[in-house]
């Protein structure tokens, strides 16, 4: 052969992509034990408008339209799934058990669960400040995920799916043993022994930005009743009215224990 020499030719940026897309959506398939029929609405689903963003030329659309329609199909499953359970309940009840649901914490507690952020494409800066286990990217991502599914199967697939990852949560709103607003249940009592609201006060942070924890404390009038942390604002709220919640029962069963005079 001479001097001829044979060299691997290096990929071209159109095998590059197809070999990103083919990847990450066999990554998809494998955490979520599904099969999407249609492959490209599958990769737009988890490509994140820093991404796209940082990569004009990779010819991927950020999931941003995917994660509007998500939004409407997991509200629609659920509802569906809470009418069926709950058939006397009213529009009002039903909403306020559906947002206990679908909630930015509980979509990305469910991706965290099936290892969502691994497959995400994310621009370098959202990379290095923790996008991959942040609860808004990883939130917005499910309910994209959820619009692809949707769009690429049916809906049929999405209510099999949904039966299967909010299992516990609907089981858990039927039974009564998780989900409860402890926060309206707290600022109604306050409201009806002391006339005024329960307020709630960050009085400490901790961690990175990406794992902060807050602590949080509530009060009713000058006394405060019980600090309690959590991964957001919310979480540590609805964790120290829960503990209020606690200390009023507590107070009020001492006194029902108290002989009259």
């Amino acid at each position: 052969m001479g001097d001829e020499t044979h060299k691997a030719e290096k990929p071209s940026d159109a095998e590059r992509r197809a070999r990103l897309k083919a990847e990450r959506v066999e990554g998809l398939e494998q955490r979520f034990g599904l099969s999407f029929t249609d492959k490209a609405v599958a990769l737009n689903a988890i490509v994140h408008a820093s991404y796209s963003n940082e990569n004009p030329d990779s010819g991927f659309d950020n999931n941003e339209r995917l994660e509007l329609l998500g939004d409407a199909v997991v509200d629609l499953a659920i509802t569906h799934r809470l009418m069926e359970r709950f058939p006397r309940a009213s529009e009002g009840e039903l909403s306020k058990l559906r947002a206990l649901i679908v909630n930015e914490e509980g979509l990305a507690r469910i991706a965290r669960t099936l290892k969502l952020g691994e497959v995400l494409l994310l621009g370098r800066g959202e990379e290095l400040t923790g996008g991959r286990d942040r609860a808004s990217v990883l939130a917005d991502a499910f309910e994209a995920v959820v619009a692809a599914l949707f769009l690429s199967n049916g809906l049929p697939a999405v209510m099999g799916f949904v039966d299967v990852v909010f299992a516990d949560a609907l089981d858990g709103v039927a039974h009564g043993r998780q989900g409860q607003d402890h926060k309206t249940i707290l600022g109604e009592l306050a409201q009806r022994l002391y006339k005024v609201p329960a307020r709630y006060r960050v009085v400490g942070e901790q961690g990175p930005d990406h794992e902060k924890i807050f602590e949080v404390e509530v009060t009713i009038g000058p006394e405060v009743y019980a600090r309690s942390t959590g991964r957001s604002k919310k979480e540590a709220e609805q964790s120290a009215a829960q503990a209020t919640l606690a200390m009023l029962a507590s107070k009020d069963a001492r006194k029902r224990d108290e002989p009259t005079p």
